[in-house]
């Protein structure tokens, strides 16, 4: 079941991004960033694993621009369609808002043009999204991939 993360799920949130963080595969977030943003957040709950193994954030960063970023799903629970599931979710939800262009930094290209997500040059994206990227181990020699989905009306 997908839903609107809650303060008692940014634990787990924090978990499951450490998992990937520790990989180098996606930038982990420290718990007070996760507290400021849980709004953000959508998690995938399972009843029978007892507990979140899916998250997903969909970061508004202009009138018009937003950004699906931290979409992990625990390791034990891949090729479920959990995180095709989250990405939907995401949006689905830019969409009811209006956004214009979503886009993402990511090491799956492969997955995010199944959505019709396309690659561009980082320079394209706004300077004031690079905020978080001082506090990667990898700045300022980013190996992710900029894509950007332009929304239908």
């Amino acid at each position: 079941m997908i839903r609107k993360a809650t303060i008692k799920d940014v634990k787990a949130i924090h978990s499951l991004l450490q998992i990937y963080g520790e990989k180098g595969e996606l930038l982990p977030r420290p718990l007070s960033v996760l507290y400021d943003h849980v709004r953000d957040f959508k998690v995938y709950e399972d009843n029978k694993a007892n507990g979140i193994i899916g998250c997903c954030a969909l970061q508004f960063c202009w009138e018009d621009l937003a950004e699906i970023r931290s979409l992990a799903v625990h390791p034990e629970y891949l090729k479920n369609k959990i995180g095709t599931r989250l990405a939907e979710t995401a949006l689905s939800e830019a969409k009811s808002f209006n956004i214009r262009r979503v886009f993402t930094l990511t090491y799956r290209p492969d997955f995010f043009k199944k959505f019709g997500f396309k690659q561009i040059d980082r320079s394209e994206l706004p300077l004031k999204i690079w905020a978080d990227c001082i506090l990667c181990v990898k700045f300022p020699d980013c190996d992710e991939t900029a894509m950007m989905k332009e929304m239908g009306a």
